[in-house]
């Protein structure tokens, strides 16, 4: 396979991933999918045209035999979250959606990963996982991808450091039931623990501001898409060119801290097969809990989703 990326769904989410996937030339070829014949196909146009300033990626509208030659495969379509809404409340109406079309990516391609965008994005992971538990490790959700750069941002701006410079994760679920590592948090090697300047106030402040900051930006503006679309353009540029990095993402866990048949995001290695190794993250004992608590959230929903 070609470094070809195919992305279901032509809303701002998936325009504004394959935009940044142009603006980093990752990709030889982007595929985009649609039902809105004229949306997907004015996309198409506008991200041709910003192609000669950056690379020379390919972009066309697509449909589903485009997966045949996918390394990776994006689904970011569905209901969107609204003002007042909870990730969760989308569960219904985009598990029938998700439902419908990952048998059609896998009878296309059974090698191509998997990345799960739609919200929510942990209950749809293990969807899409328990339809084909044999490709676990080839699915695998943008998860708290962007809470823990969200994280990072807000230390980095109160610590006044370059966010690079930063390695801290929020973890659990993407939503409500998410917590931040504190205990392992680190500005280069500087344990943040050892460090004085943050309070416990200040850590509140942080981690409140991280996971409400997707409410605040719909409120303002109905929708996110500038994070989503550079984070999840960076997952797929990290297994395009099969990076083996460390990331957040929603992954099945497989008896870490206990846990098994649950999706959530804890770190991992990814790269050009999908998830190439799982971290053994230190946690304390009250992350622990918060993990544990997260996984039920999760599993609550996920058995309503079966009935």
């Amino acid at each position: 396979m070609k470094n070809k990326v195919t992305i279901i769904g032509a809303g701002m989410v998936g325009s504004t991933i394959a935009y940044s996937l142009v603006m980093r030339d990752s990709a030889e070829e982007i595929a985009i999918i649609d039902i809105n014949e004229q949306l997907v196909a004015s996309q198409v146009m506008d991200l041709q045209h910003a192609v000669p300033f950056v690379g020379q990626t390919e972009v066309k509208i697509g449909d589903y035999e485009d997966c045949v030659d996918s390394a990776v495969v994006v689904i970011t379509c569905g209901a969107a979250q609204k003002p007042g809404e909870s990730r969760l409340d989308l569960v219904e109406k985009n598990a029938k959606i998700i439902q419908s079309i990952v048998p059609q990516i896998f009878e296309k391609n059974p090698d191509t990963v998997l990345v799960m965008v739609t919200n929510p994005v942990d209950i749809l992971t293990r969807l899409a996982i328990d339809m084909f538990p044999d490709k676990k490790d080839q699915i695998m959700g943008t998860g708290t991808l962007l809470d823990s750069s969200r994280f990072r941002h807000l230390i980095g701006q109160k610590m006044d450091i370059n966010p690079k410079s930063i390695h801290a994760y929020i973890l659990g679920e993407h939503g409500d039931s998410e917590f931040p590592v504190w205990s392992t948090a680190a500005i280069g090697n500087m344990k943040l623990g050892t460090c004085n300047r943050l309070n416990e106030s200040d850590k509140e402040e942080i981690f409140q501001k991280a996971k409400n900051a997707a409410y605040t930006i719909i409120e303002g503006k109905q929708s996110t898409y500038y994070g989503i679309g550079a984070g999840a353009s960076y997952l797929v540029h990290h297994i395009l060119h099969n990076k083996k990095t460390v990331i957040p993402v929603s992954h099945a866990m497989v008896g870490a801290f206990g846990l098994e048949d649950v999706c959530l995001s804890m770190p991992a290695i990814v790269g050009r097969s999908g998830i190439m190794g799982r971290i053994c993250i230190e946690l304390s004992e009250k992350e622990q809990e918060d993990l544990h608590n997260s996984a039920k959230t999760l599993e609550k929903v996920y058995k309503t989703l079966l009935k």
